[in-house]
């Protein structure tokens, strides 16, 4: 196993290729230029294809050509790339088809700044394109977590054969932490969809998300959500920290939930029995983790790195059952432990009084 310090950006890149990911497309954008920078100089060294798209539009129609095939590809960018990107989403996701697409999170809307946000977790986990479709979102929280979530959204992308989103903050594809790359073994999924030539064995593959009969496209839509039924009872990931005597409740994930580890860690010395979920995945959101909490928590807080995004599916998770308080900094500002701590203290001295 290889122990190496690396960059969020670069890990999520080494990882791919770990994965067996041998095509890229993409257009560089900061802060997630790094993971396209090492795509360039890696891939043709390995046989595969790295190309610079003309624009985002472009680099995401390649990732559905691609995708058809049965290969594993994947495209970065950061939110108003992603942005232009949605439509292509949209066609892959109604094509069933699996792919890797990396947000590196910056500041909006907009241009906005190149300062790290999470503001972009409605475009993620609601569907940032038009029509009824889920994405598989991943949120690391470390740089190791960028590596091994990557792997991970290749194989979930396979098995339920559906576009997968690793959605990290400009904090994380900057930060440089030690990382360890250990031998992925990708799950064999068979993929007799794929567009790879008849052989004369089999009738044509059509890869298409155009449906004119109505009938014929509820039925693939109905057929669609049983499969993300399986994910949101099979795949919902997250971790707890000091929960087991907590009555206070912190969600948070990415650079936000490092802070909060800090201010639980502070609250805890101060009497506030403090705890917190880090959800994992985004998309399927652990709504029972949440919800089996709210019946022994005296309040929730939410600590984002924006005006308040999923902080609503904290509230839908715990049923309106107990409070759901926001803490967050915003245009590229992160909360800090002592904003953290302090919006703990505010919940604990308002349930004293």
């Amino acid at each position: 196993m290889d122990k190496v310090l690396m960059k969020g950006n670069e890990a999520i890149a080494e990882a791919a290729l770990r994965a067996g990911c041998r095509h890229y497309f993409g257009y560089p954008i900061t802060p997630q230029t790094e993971l396209t920078a090492y795509m360039a100089k890696r891939l043709p060294k390995m046989n595969g294809v790295f190309l610079q798209a003309e624009s985002e539009i472009a680099a995401i129609n390649m990732v559905y050509g691609v995708a058809s095939a049965g290969l594993r590809v994947m495209t970065s960018s950061s939110s108003p790339g992603i942005s232009l990107k949605q439509e292509g989403i949209s066609y892959i996701a109604g094509a069933d088809l699996p792919a890797l697409i990396v947000n590196v999170q910056r500041g909006g809307p907009g241009l906005g700044g190149i300062q790290p946000s999470q503001s972009d977790y409605f475009q993620a986990t609601k569907g940032g394109g038009h029509g009824d479709y889920h994405l598989i979102v991943l949120a690391p929280s470390s740089v190791q977590e960028m590596a091994d979530l990557t792997a991970l959204a290749f194989d979930l992308a396979d098995e339920y054969r559906m576009p997968a989103m690793l959605l990290a903050d400009g904090t994380m594809g900057q930060m440089m932490e030690p990382v360890v790359f250990g031998e992925h073994e990708a799950k064999a999924v068979e993929k007799p969809w794929a567009v790879t030539g008849t052989h004369g064995q089999r009738p044509h593959n059509i890869i298409n998300s155009l449906y004119l009969k109505p009938e014929k496209l509820e039925e693939t839509n109905l057929a669609r959500f049983e499969r993300y039924a399986q994910a949101e009872a099979k795949e919902c990931r997250w971790e707890e920290f000091m929960m087991e005597d907590a009555e206070y409740c912190v969600a948070a994930f990415g650079i936000a939930a490092r802070v909060s580890k800090n201010a639980i860690v502070e609250a805890r010395k101060r009497g506030i029995r403090a705890g917190m979920i880090r959800p994992i995945t985004l998309w399927p959101f652990p709504k029972d983790a949440f919800r089996a909490a709210a019946g022994r928590m005296k309040a929730f807080l939410s600590v984002e790195l924006s005006m308040g995004q999923m902080i609503e599916d904290v509230r839908l998770a715990v049923e309106c059952a107990r409070p759901v308080s926001l803490c967050s900094r915003v245009g590229g500002m992160i909360p800090s432990p002592e904003e953290v701590l302090a919006s703990l203290e505010k919940l604990a001295g308002g349930e004293k009084q």
